[in-house]
């Protein structure tokens, strides 16, 4: 796949001057400017690296009276085309700083230092020796056997950089203008034998603040939800990235249509995913089509469905998590631009067939497959493409009433109900009660969008559970399309214990067979320890599915209401899980932080709530015994502070306002 280029770099600015005097000047970039290509920078390229030689240097060069006169005048070019606006995130940063682990030297004179977590980023290198020398760095993910570099998943991609020394006492240096996917760093050429000090790791990404945490007493879980923070963070560059390492690190558009809400615990990404819906905009085609990679450094408009409704899905997100209808708003236009495309590709029998990928990357038998070959494991483009444009139906349906839409509104019912019917009538086998050949995802999506009748919810929710109990044995069985909604489909049918399982396994497939096998952060592939270096990028987040979801909004009970978004009220249904004695999170959302943590306690649990200053929330207590339930202390007769709203079967549902609550009761 070529990758499109965007010309070479321009500068436009304009520098206004205020003196203490109050007089004014203004500075321009024009033709009397100077460049010169002597400097130390020999070449650059976020996949091959950059080369440095510091003998080049010329001091001062950016300070008042700096002679350039052997310099080049710059070169006046025209202006780039659309819209100048502001950067709507924070820029790309060094964000962390990790010192090595560990430094070995499996080759006479080449050694390698091991950081001990897979990143994003580049080394800051100290040294000192003779002018001349020339020390090379080679980044990976992984080790040879023999403890040497591992470098074939990288494809063609060098990911190297080289700084020859200019000969001072103590010389240190990082590049600028590159970045490597790496846990382990090989340096040759180094002027002595280097020590752990001699390097550092920079954790280099877009800076967004942390917005969440979650901890258990479980501890598979806490290294699985570490590897996924790592991951996601590695994968932060003015876009959602899928890799970092290799030569491709594109904003896959597939990989991001719901886990991103995930992210949103993590992270602040408004402004990011904001800027990376515009992004899609930008790019979209006068008809509407949207490519499968945003912004199309691989142009890839190829009208399937799925991959680019994230560009409807998103904004939904944003809306949930931050109250954010602005979003909302500006891409509106678009989203119906798109909407209106793909409409054009129902088939004569009301349905939606436009699928490209399929349900990417179903764990395989075949340790070296990237993806399950058996028919059984398949979900037929018609059932993807259909559930995910009925999904995007019901979404611009909801935008549309928040805009006042009233015209769009009525469309856009008319059109889902319409797909709904259809598909019930053409997918779903009444005789044997699944959609299609009853694959895993062809169970989970009609689930998840509320596309099956409710008399027929239970034969379909069953299809599933003994699909993962038969067929992947207790394991994941979907790929990254059924992995963004099955934990949650899985919770809302009342088998969270599986989920939970999804999250304690070792053997593969699983997150924690990653984790057993080395992993510090999430696998392209379940198998990626074996399968295709060519599709084995050890730092991906596509199969993080819901998992980050479900541990924040199912076992930790901290969820936005979409009727009051942006958790101006909370939905707190915690799954008291059984083999999980504790779990604690918070998150900082926008009226700020909400904690919850519950622990078990002999035959009782202890739930300590903390709500945000002018919101509320509606707490589910799993309990058959409302009358045991206290709160600080207190029997809720005895409170003023708690409404008991109403009983359920083995839940009591309350309401309160912000503040911390300290609630026992007995499940």
């Amino acid at each position: 796949m070529r990758t499109v280029s965007y010309d070479t770099p321009r500068l436009r600015l304009q520098l206004e001057l205020e003196y203490a005097d109050s007089t004014r000047e203004t500075v321009i970039s024009d033709a009397s400017w100077r460049c010169t290509l002597d400097g130390p920078i020999l070449a650059n390229n976020e996949y091959d690296g950059e080369e440095y030689d510091a003998r080049r240097e010329m001091p001062g060069w950016a300070t008042a009276g700096f002679k350039a006169d052997h310099w080049s005048f710059a070169e006046v070019v025209k202006a780039p085309a659309g819209m100048l606006s502001a950067p709507m995130l924070n820029p790309i940063r060094v964000t962390g700083t990790l010192h090595p682990v560990s430094l070995t030297e499996p080759e006479t004179r080449v050694f390698i230092f091991d950081l001990g977590q897979n990143i994003s980023g580049w080394c800051r290198l100290r040294m000192h020796g003779a002018a001349g020398f020339k020390v090379t760095l080679r980044h990976a993910e992984r080790l040879n056997p023999d403890g040497t570099l591992y470098t074939e998943n990288l494809r063609s991609a060098k990911a190297t950089d080289t700084y020859t020394l200019k000969g001072a006492d103590q010389e240190v240096w990082e590049p600028r203008f590159t970045y490597h996917g790496f846990r382990y760093v090989e340096v040759t050429g180094f002027p002595g034998r280097p020590t752990l000090d001699s390097l550092d790791g920079r954790v280099v990404n877009d800076d967004l603040e942390i917005a969440g945490d979650f901890t258990c007493s479980q501890p598979m879980i806490n290294r699985v939800y570490r590897n996924m923070v790592w991951g996601v963070r590695d994968n932060y560059r003015s876009m959602p990235t899928d890799c970092p390492q290799r030569d491709e690190r594109q904003g896959w558009l597939g990989d991001r249509s719901a886990e991103c809400r995930g992210e949103s615990y993590l992270f602040d990404i408004n402004a990011l995913y904001a800027k990376w819906t515009q992004d899609m905009t930008d790019s979209q085609k006068t008809n509407g089509s949207i490519s499968d990679v945003c912004p199309p450094y691989w142009s890839l408009f190829s009208d399937n469905v799925v991959w680019p409704s994230s560009a409807v899905m998103i904004p939904g997100i944003l809306l949930d998590q931050y109250a954010d209808a602005g979003v909302v708003a500006r891409q509106y236009p678009g989203m119906t631009k798109w909407m209106d495309h793909m409409a054009t590709f129902m088939t004569t029998n009301g349905l939606m067939a436009k699928d490209k990928y399929g349900d990417w990357c179903v764990p395989p038998a075949d340790p070296k497959a990237i993806h399950s070959k058996d028919p059984a494991q398949k979900t037929a483009p018609e059932i993807l493409a259909s559930s995910y444009f009925y999904r995007c139906l019901k979404l611009m349906t909801r935008y549309a009433k928040v805009l006042d839409q009233a015209d769009d509104v009525r469309r856009f019912e008319t059109m889902a109900a319409a797909l709904k019917s259809a598909f019930n009538e053409k997918c779903y086998h009444s005789d044997t009660g699944f959609y299609g050949n009853g694959s895993q995802t062809a169970c989970v999506l009609p689930l998840a969008f509320d596309l099956v009748p409710a008399n027929e919810r239970n034969r379909v929710f069953q299809r599933l559970v003994d699909k993962i109990a038969n067929e992947s044995h207790g394991h994941v069985g979907t790929g990254l399309v059924g992995g963004q909604w099955l934990n949650r489909v899985l919770t809302e049918g009342g088998r969270a214990d599986l989920a939970f399982g999804f999250g304690t396994n070792t053997t593969y497939p699983s997150w924690g067979y990653m984790v057993e096998n080395g992993a510090t952060t999430i696998w392209e592939l379940w198998n990626g320890d074996t399968a295709n270096p060519a599709m084995n990028s050890g730092n991906h987040v596509m199969l993080v599915g819901d998992f980050v979801i479900w541990l924040y909004e199912n076992l930790a009970g901290i969820k936005s209401d979409p009727e009051m978004p942006g958790f101006k009220h909370l939905l707190m249904k915690p799954e008291l899980v059984a083999g999980l004695n504790q779990v604690k999170a918070w998150h900082l959302s926008p009226y700020g932080r909400i904690e919850s943590e519950w622990r078990r306690e002999n035959d009782r649990v202890h739930w300590q709530i903390t709500v945000p200053p002018n919101c509320t929330a509606t707490v589910s207590l799993p309990t058959r015994d409302p009358n045991l339930i206290t709160e600080s202390g207190k029997t809720l007769d005895k409170t003023t502070s708690v409404t008991l709203q109403h009983l359920e079967i083995d839940q009591a549902i309350l309401e309160i306002g912000s503040g911390t609550y300290q609630f026992q009761f007995k499940p």
